[in-house]
């Protein structure tokens, strides 16, 4: 029987963030990763531990906490507290690589994917998520406002929500084809997925869970009943969402799977 990675999520945080994250961790159930293998921003491990039946080699992050967190939790052989465009280890060391919606908060990216490129053997696949162009287009309140004629305020919500998510890029796969190829990287398949349907879901999210947040600041935990009982109506809302089809032309995210090309 398919693991509901979707319970296995919301179950420990906040549902906007679980239900993206659950459909993220069923598309890694489909390929291979040979080891070693590098999860760059790694943040505090819990998505490996769900994601992957096995750890990983190496967990990279570029922040303290939740460096240590990744520690605890044991979905890494090792884990390491460093910047995407300076990792610590021989060209060539990994075999494969994933990076689950972390790109996108990177200011200097061509730095980044250098970097990638120069430690993944040749031939080695790439696996990355990433906010696409479409993101900002598809967000409930700012195209409520451009209804309504007031496309200045629809601008100030892109730019405050795009500013609260810690984007530095929403690009196209026509911009991601570019900066991949001069790195040394070849495109193997790329889609679109999450619906506009499931990102007003995650924008509303943001404000709903306040009392995710709280729990968190107050008991270190973002679910205090992670019961099904407990947690009955956000299951109803989100299950439609896990469990549409993984590709959405109009999807506000990006998935790629690339290769390290031969030298």
């Amino acid at each position: 029987m398919e693991r509901d990675f979707l319970w296995e999520q919301i179950s420990g945080m906040p549902y906007f963030r679980g239900v993206l994250r659950a459909v993220e961790a069923r598309v890694y159930q489909d390929f291979e990763l040979p080891g070693p293998v590098l999860d760059l921003g790694c943040g505090d491990g819990h998505f490996a531990t769900v994601a992957f039946d096995r750890k990983l080699d190496v967990g990279l992050d570029p922040w303290t906490g939740p460096v240590r967190e990744a520690a605890q939790r044991g979905g890494y052989h090792l884990v390491i507290q460093g910047a995407g465009d300076r990792i610590p280890f021989a060209d060539g060391y990994f075999s494969s690589a994933v990076s689950n919606s972390v790109l996108e908060h990177i200011p200097d990216l061509d730095a980044v994917m250098a970097e990638m490129a120069r430690v993944l053997r040749p031939g080695a696949v790439f696996i990355f998520c990433v906010p696409n162009h479409q993101f900002l287009a598809n967000l409930s309140v700012s195209n409520f406002f451009d209804r309504v004629g007031l496309k200045g305020l629809a601008d100030a919500y892109r730019a405050f929500f795009n500013r609260i998510s810690r984007h530095h890029h929403c690009d196209s796969p026509e911009v991601w084809s570019e900066r991949l190829n001069r790195a040394g990287f070849e495109v193997e398949r790329w889609w679109h997925y999450f619906s506009p349907r499931a990102l007003h879901t995650l924008e509303w999210g943001h404000y709903f869970g306040l009392p995710s947040l709280i729990c968190q600041k107050l008991f270190k935990r973002w679910i205090l009943a992670p019961t099904r009982w407990n947690l009955a109506l956000t299951l109803g809302i989100t299950r439609p969402i896990y469990e549409e089809a993984r590709e959405q032309e109009h999807g506000a995210y990006t998935f790629y799977i690339v290769r390290r090309k031969a030298a």
